[in-house]
């Protein structure tokens, strides 16, 4: 797969959530107050709600739709531990956010 160019860091600031939409499909993409960047699918896995349209809670990204609410630097759900987003590699070049998209 190839690394895709997300968009640039300084339009997220740590502590917040962007919805994306790349190729047709949805991404969530979430960088922690500690500065950690995770991209992730972008709906949840519970009702198909826009989880980048929802709040960064500490270390919570929760769903704008029903609070379903997942660990932004892993996914885990924190209700079901089986139930986990999907994730892909990020790296940050020339101030610019990729990621490693299908």
């Amino acid at each position: 797969m190839p690394f895709i160019k997300i968009k640039p860091l300084g339009e997220l600031p740590a502590g917040s959530l962007a919805q994306m939409e790349i190729n047709g499909a949805a991404y969530a993409l979430c960088h922690h107050a500690d500065g950690t960047l995770r991209v992730f699918d972008g709906l949840c896995p519970h009702a198909g709600g826009p989880l980048g349209e929802g709040n960064l809670d500490g270390d919570q990204i929760v769903c704008p739709w029903h609070g379903w609410a997942f660990d932004c630097k892993t996914g885990v759900n924190d209700f079901d531990p089986d139930i986990q987003l999907k994730s892909y590699p990020v790296e940050i070049k020339e101030g610019s956010i990729f990621a490693e998209l299908p």
